[in-house]
């Protein structure tokens, strides 16, 4: 019943906080010329990533010549990589519910479903893992790219003194971290259900079944060597 409920509105907030994110920040480059300065430097970016295709211009300092740079990095293929499998986990999710609810019969035939259901599970558990942490990875390459700081570094005219370049303001990450922490509670949630999963397969029942078997086997084994024993001290008692 927690899959039922949480599976899906799990990988929904994975994928929306992730998939859904855009943010900017501004920094400010203050030449000794005031004409030549620029205060209001935006630099946006969003979902995949692709940080070495955002450009943006800025002043030299050293008349109307501009510089033309751009952010250092590319975090799409673990951004998307987590995403995918946000959205894949949320379909699929929906599909078992239903499953679960309406094709009961059909869920448990000849074992199938409950098998199918258990790999599938085990599969995305370790899909979430390498997402999430693939993903961790990324979004601190993100942060460190996109640090007013690091930015202001590539700027030719914030190398001489003379000229003032600051950080008029940061992206806010607070929906990244979201995204990575319920990339983490998926990845729990799912590999939580795997023992679950797996006592609905045959392969449960019978290995407990095996079990039972082994241990009356053994049982009667001993029994039987102790009525032997028993039988053959009255057996030696009546020689005397």
């Amino acid at each position: 019943m927690c899959m039922v409920i949480f599976a899906p509105l799990f990988a929904i907030f994975a994928f929306a906080t992730c998939g859904g994110y855009s943010g900017a920040l501004r920094l400010s480059v203050d030449c000794v010329n005031k004409t030549e300065s620029n205060l209001s430097i935006d630099i946006a970016f969003a979902y995949p990533f692709r940080l070495h295709q955002v450009t943006f211009e800025v002043p030299t300092c050293e008349g109307k010549e501009r510089q033309k740079l751009a952010l250092i990095g590319d975090s799409s293929s673990s951004a998307e990589f987590f995403v995918t499998v946000a959205v894949f986990a949320f379909l699929y999710s929906l599909a078992a519910t239903v499953v679960y609810i309406f094709f009961q019969n059909k869920y448990r035939e000849n074992n199938r479903g409950p098998l199918i259901d258990f790999i599938v599970t085990v599969v995305f558990s370790f899909l979430w893992l390498v997402g999430s942490s693939a993903w961790a990875k990324g979004l601190s390459d993100v942060k460190v790219a996109t640090d007013p700081k690091e930015v202001l570094l590539l700027m030719s005219a914030c190398k001489q003194p003379s000229n003032k370049c600051m950080a008029v303001h940061s992206p806010v990450m607070s929906s990244l971290n979201t995204s990575v922490v319920f990339g983490f509670l998926n990845f729990i949630l799912w590999a939580g259900n795997i023992w679950f999963v797996f006592k609905e397969t045959g392969w449960h029942s019978s290995g407990q079944r095996y079990l039972s078997d082994s241990m009356e086997k053994h049982s009667s084994s001993y029994n039987q060597g102790g009525y032997n024993q028993e039988s053959y001290g009255s057996s030696a008692l009546g020689l005397f």
